[in-house]
């Protein structure tokens, strides 16, 4: 009777062993592109490889940066509407390519500051999750900002004016409409791509985050920048729903603290980055997380502000706009009922 029972309990060891460990959650994680800098290096990638000790979720985490998966960035809600990658660092402007709502996040002129980025995309993140869930079978976990993005030159430029005529890489097309809007040829080309093309001269000019810049190299290819900030180059995480509907409520609970808790941290890491790099650029000190270049730093002058600033009612929001609602015919009307006010339309 003892070896029977002993017997039994022994075999249901060996039996719930497996279920427990198939209990675990999979997340196959696509990270930012490793060329992207000290975001990707320093707080994301570092999140997701303690995201299971510090929240003790049933979780096992697979962690690629974009540029090691040979995944292009436009291609990122694809591959998590078909379950390819379970969660995607999701470079918005990029993938908005595949869902314009996602640009009314970060139309060019809205967001001039951190200040203004933030409270943007607090506001708007809940239409373009909405549309994520129904669309793309994704959740949005959280919206942060690689920065401020500006503008690079290997051509002599007094103010933004002095564009017109210049090849200026861009990444998505409303950029490249407020680029042509005043005089530049709008290049569009992938981040990686645009060192080399700035040294054979492919492009005279280039828009990045200073941070991003740095890492890159850019300023080794470059005389001049404007720090002018055309956009806040605004990223998110997203969850494929069939992968967040394994998780009790509970747990859902505790990963969505876990996202909101690293974005408050990029955003505030962000903008540390932004104003070190901006020094670093133009030699100026101090100069802790990048290397030291010696850019000609262009002052952004008041006529530089106010293109910038009457673009977006001119130029990003009316040529967005447009796009939007041919696939989504609420997507102007919902922009302005959560953001219209804060730009006057």
């Amino acid at each position: 009777m003892k070896k029977t029972l002993l017997a039994a309990i022994l075999g249901a060891c060996v039996i719930s062993a497996p279920a427990m460990a198939e209990d675990a959650v999979k997340l196959r994680v696509v990270g930012q592109p490793l060329a992207t800098g000290l975001i990707q290096k320093n707080k994301e990638q570092p999140f997701f490889e303690s995201l299971q000790a510090k929240t003790g979720l049933p979780i096992e985490v697979n962690y690629k940066p974009l540029d090691t998966t040979g995944i292009k960035d436009v291609e990122e809600l694809r591959v998590l509407k078909s379950g390819m990658f379970d969660l995607v660092s999701l470079r918005m402007s990029q993938v908005s390519r595949d869902e314009p709502t996602i640009l009314g996040l970060d139309l060019v002129g809205l967001s001039p500051d951190y200040k203004a980025g933030r409270e943007v995309a607090d506001k708007y993140s809940k239409v373009v999750d909405a549309r994520l869930q129904e669309r793309f079978n994704t959740k949005l976990l959280g919206v942060w900002p690689f920065g401020p993005q500006v503008l690079f030159c290997n051509h002599p430029i007094a103010s933004l004016s002095d564009v017109k005529g210049l090849k200026v890489r861009v990444y998505d097309q409303n950029l490249a409409q407020f680029v042509e809007s005043v005089g530049g040829i709008p290049v569009p080309l992938g981040f990686g791509d645009v060192h080399q093309s700035l040294a054979l001269g492919v492009v005279d000019c280039a828009i990045t985050g200073p941070s991003s810049a740095n890492s890159a190299g850019w300023p080794e290819v470059t005389t001049h920048v404007l720090p002018l900030a055309f956009q806040m180059a605004l990223n998110g995480y997203g969850i494929n729903l069939d992968t967040w509907n394994k998780f009790t409520p509970e747990q859902q609970a505790t990963l969505q603290g876990a996202f909101d808790t690293l974005v408050d941290d990029i955003w505030a890491y962000s903008e540390e980055l932004f104003d070190d790099a901006g020094r670093c650029n133009v030699g100026a000190t101090p100069c802790d997380t990048g290397t030291s270049f010696k850019l000609v730093g262009v002052p952004v002058s008041d006529n530089d502000m106010a293109l910038l600033r009457n673009g977006v009612k001119e130029v990003s929001y009316p040529t967005w706009s447009e796009v939007c609602d041919k696939t989504n015919p609420q997507c102007s009307a919902d922009w302005k009922e959560v953001l219209g006010e804060s730009v006057g339309l």
